[in-house]
């Protein structure tokens, strides 16, 4: 599908790729992968032939499709479901002719090729994109127009999605989306059927979407198998190797050295230091490992606290007195909370941020904080307001103005910023440079609770897991807002669930939140089938013939599904029986007894424990697909 070869380009004289290769299968998804700003995003624009290379060349077969995220949101008076199908212009085009045509023969051309291409299931294929992604029916018969920026960001995504290209490409799709629509989308493109090339920092994307690797480094492209973990275990151990051989070719060429030096000019050993020389020029040299430097950093840790830190009784809060967003809000925070917040884009998740960190205040009700209680708050959209004429030490002696300068410099560099990013301009900043700033700002007090509103939007896979170290060595609380299921698995304890007008705590882990989705998902569609289906019945002349049909075309839908059911109630029994044994393992290994018995039957224990929970992530996984299937 998609060949590179000895592909070269740079930018205002810098180097971004130098005789890259790469061949991409039709039918593979890739995910591209690399440290911010090594090209990314770029190669993107090279293969849709927006930029030009300054040497190699991409080929793609004749009549190939592609598809790439527009840059600029739709905005006009067109429904969003019409916006969606007509990125199949191919479609339109024809159904625009259909309303002309007066020759029989292009007409009988025309209507066959609607059918080919499946034009009369499009507008039930659009209305599911964009369900997925967060639009009910009642939204999708809305204007383009009535929606904010990363809203209509969203409808371009469902366009280019809909329009089924033969190569997709996707520069970090989940940036405008919550959890649930970064959930839908990832099964959704692992079931894509075409070629698809993707850009993320987001690590569970890239295990559950892609089947290849594509690593952007040196100027280099290198191809993997398999998702993201496969990637970096794979790489780990490519360079290890390499560093061993490094090694080991270093000392024997140190050997071989020695003896030329010391045999050189003597007679009978002349004619071995010459062939030693000669095998010391034929040496090919093994380049040694030069690891990019990585990304650290961590919040200060804050004065103790008696607990509760904050808590709200009956607490009503919204922008509108008559309209709260949130209502009867009753919850606790102490020092030692780690808690995410699910629930769909416009539940009121940012809103119960702003109101804990005091942006908002209470309609209704009460919100008792403790004296003393330092808050640090992380927005996305402040990274768009710092002031890009300014340096991260000019900032910081804005906000913290009786500090000295080395305190203030001592802060920056908790975050990566040394004496020279200290003092280089924020416009001069990467995205995820000005993401670690607005943590430093934030944190500039060594805050009691941080509040977290989408904070790796800018930050890449390293940074990303940077994050993860930093959040799990802080002292205080933490509250998260995160499209990154892999963040919040690894840093969050509680969740709790904004929806429905309040927040509740939500007794589960992520694994049975995609479960609730699911479910909520199919049942809608269950719904939305029957109503229809009462419509149709409605106007039906309820002939004993149509009935006939209809429990016919029943039993042959449950008799094509049959299989699924069956598969999807296997895994089911499958994981009661896992779920069971690894209970008896855990009571085992939770007894000291065994600590005090063989090391070989402790370690038998800890192998069989490891691999049964490997067994029933993978049954999940087989239960999830069958569900989705079902669907």
């Amino acid at each position: 599908m998609l060949q590179i070869n000895d592909l070269t380009y740079r930018i205002a004289g810098r180097l971004l790729l130098d005789r890259a290769t790469l061949t991409l299968p039709t039918g593979h998804h890739a995910g591209l992968v690399g440290r911010n700003g090594t090209g990314k995003s770029t190669l993107l624009k090279l293969i849709t032939g927006e930029l030009h290379a300054d040497g190699g060349d991409i080929s793609l077969p004749n009549g190939a499709r592609i598809g790439m995220l527009a840059q600029e949101a739709p905005d006009g008076p067109e429904s969003l479901l019409d916006t969606v199908l007509s990125a199949d212009r191919e479609r339109t085009a024809l159904l625009e002719e259909a309303e002309t045509a007066t020759d029989p023969h292009r007409i009988a051309e025309i209507h066959t090729r609607l059918a080919d291409i499946g034009a009369h299931a499009a507008p039930a294929r659009a209305a599911t994109i964009l369900s997925g992604l967060g639009f009910d029916a009642e939204a999708q018969a809305r204007p383009c127009s009535d929606f904010s920026g990363g809203w209509r960001m969203r409808v371009a995504l469902a366009a280019v999605l809909f329009s089924e290209p033969d190569l997709l490409l996707l520069d970090e799709p989940t940036n405008h989306l919550d959890l649930e629509a970064t959930l839908w989308l990832e099964s959704f493109l692992k079931s894509y059927p075409r070629t698809l090339l993707l850009v993320s920092h987001d690590r569970d994307l890239l295990n559950k979407a892609v089947d290849k690797i594509i690593h952007l480094e040196g100027n280099k492209l290198t191809l993997y198998g398999g998702g993201y973990d496969v990637f970096e275990r794979t790489r780990s151990e490519r360079l290890a190797n390499q560093a061993a051989a490094a090694a080991k070719q270093l000392a024997a060429r140190r050997h071989m050295q020695a003896f030329v030096d010391r045999f050189r000019y003597k007679a009978s050993k002349a004619r071995q230091a010459q062939s030693r020389i000669k095998a010391l020029a034929r040496m090919e040299p093994i380049a040694s490992i030069i690891e990019e430097r990585t990304v650290s950093f961590d919040f200060p840790s804050p004065d103790p606290l008696a607990p509760p830190l904050i808590t709200l009784d009956d607490v009503d809060v919204g922008y509108a007195p008559d309209r709260p967003v949130l209502r009867k809000l009753d919850l606790r925070l102490d020092m030692d909370d780690r808690i995410a917040l699910l629930g769909a884009n416009g539940n009121g998740k940012s809103t119960l941020v702003k109101l804990l960190a005091g942006r908002l205040k209470p309609l209704d009700g009460e919100l008792r904080k403790s004296a003393k209680l330092r808050i640090g708050y992380f927005a996305q959209h402040q990274a768009e307001e710092l002031d890009l004429t300014a340096t991260p030490l000019m900032l910081m002696e804005r906000l913290a103005p009786m500090a000295t300068e080395q305190k203030r410099r001592a802060h920056l560099g908790r975050f990566g910023f040394g004496q020279e990013k200290a003092l280089t301009t924020v416009g001069a900043l990467s995205g995820g440079e000005k993401a670690r700033l607005l943590f430093a700002l934030m944190s500039r007090e060594a805050p009691h609770i941080l509040l977290l509103d989408e904070p790796t939007n800018h930050l890449d896979v390293d940074s990303r897991q940077a994050l993860v170290q930093a959040i799990n060595g802080f002292e205080g609380a933490v509250v998260l807002i995160s499209h990154d299921p892999h963040l919040i698995e690894l840093t969050a304890d509680r969740l709790w669930l904004v929806a429905d007008g309040g927040c509740r705590p939500y007794d589960g882990d992520l694994d049975d939140y995609r479960r609730l989705l699911l479910n909520q998902r199919r049942n809608r569609n269950a719904e939305a089938r029957e109503a229809k289906q009462s419509a149709s019945d409605g106007a039906d002349t309820r002939t004993a013939t149509a009935r006939k049909e209809q429990r016919k075309a029943a039993a042959e839908a449950r008799a094509a599904v049959q299989h699924l059911r069956r598969a999807a109630e296997e895994a089911e029994k499958r994981l009661e029986k896992l779920q069971a044994r690894k209970a008896a393992l855990e009571a085992r290994l939770a007894d000291p007894v065994i600590y005090e018995g063989p090391t070989a039957q402790l370690m038998e224990l800890q192998v069989k424990f490891g691999e049964i929970k490997k067994e029933i992530a993978r049954t999940e996984e087989r239960w999830l697909e069958a569900q989705a299937a079902l669907e």
